[in-house]
């Protein structure tokens, strides 16, 4: 398992550990291949631990009653995914499922337990992490219940900034279905989308490459909905 200590060192949760303390992680850590379309845990199943991306990506989702999918997060490499149930236990509140030929790292909750309390950084880097998450989720949530089709792509494009830490362009890191998916409509109004924004000249579509034009006009639409346009 010592091949993955650069992927532990260079991630959210890890990064900050001491090398020894990524030894012992590793050391309870289970390898697990994950083929495209397979499911990893159903919504309702146990949640005896929790996994990170090592290779590959993951996404989480819920399904509704008649069929319909939100796609809530999407995880690659150094992302650790599942990890509440280590702090709360019970089950999994929804699924996850590789959207590409993938490697998972599995870390058993008993076992990690066991080492939180032997090692108090890395229950406070967990702290952070979940934080984080609950920002996401909260920004999400307010989207998807309040703000029209293209305030929320303005605002996915700005989180992608931010993440990607380049004002200037982001790159997409999943298809235009799934961001779809994500963003909670169908491909074809992101389309429509994507094609007005581009008129407006706030940004400008280049395969997965998506340019930031008008960084203040996107902010502006992220928050009011309306473009922004100089005085």
């Amino acid at each position: 398992m010592k091949q993955y200590l650069p992927l532990l060192s260079q991630s959210v949760l890890f990064g900050e550990l001491p090398e020894e303390q990524m030894d012992a992680v590793l050391s309870i850590a289970v390898e697990k291949p994950i083929n495209t379309g397979e499911i990893i845990f159903f919504e309702g199943d146990p949640a005896d631990g929790f996994y990170m991306v090592a290779d590959g990506m993951v996404k989480i989702h819920k399904l509704s009653p008649n069929g319909k999918e939100q796609i809530l997060h999407m995880f690659g490499p150094g992302e650790p995914f599942g990890e509440v149930p280590v702090f709360s236990g019970g089950v999994f509140p929804a699924n996850a499922e590789a959207i590409k030929n993938s490697t998972v790292l599995y870390f058993p909750r008993k076992k990690f337990v066991e080492l939180l309390i032997e090692k108090p950084t890395l229950a406070l880097n967990m702290l952070a992490i979940l934080s984080k998450r609950l920002r996401h989720f909260t920004i999400q949530v307010e989207n998807l219940s309040l703000k029209e089709v293209p305030a929320r792509l303005a605002g996915y494009f700005l989180l992608l900034s931010e993440e990607q830490k380049n004002s200037k362009s982001v790159t997409l890191n999943i298809s235009k279905g799934q961001l779809a998916g994500f963003l909670g409509t169908i491909p074809e109004t992101l389309s429509r989308m994507l094609k007005k924004m581009s008129d407006q000249e706030l940004i400008e579509v280049e395969g997965r490459r998506i340019r930031l034009k008008d960084y203040d006009g996107l902010i502006d639409l992220a928050e009011t909905g309306r473009i922004h346009t100089e005085e």
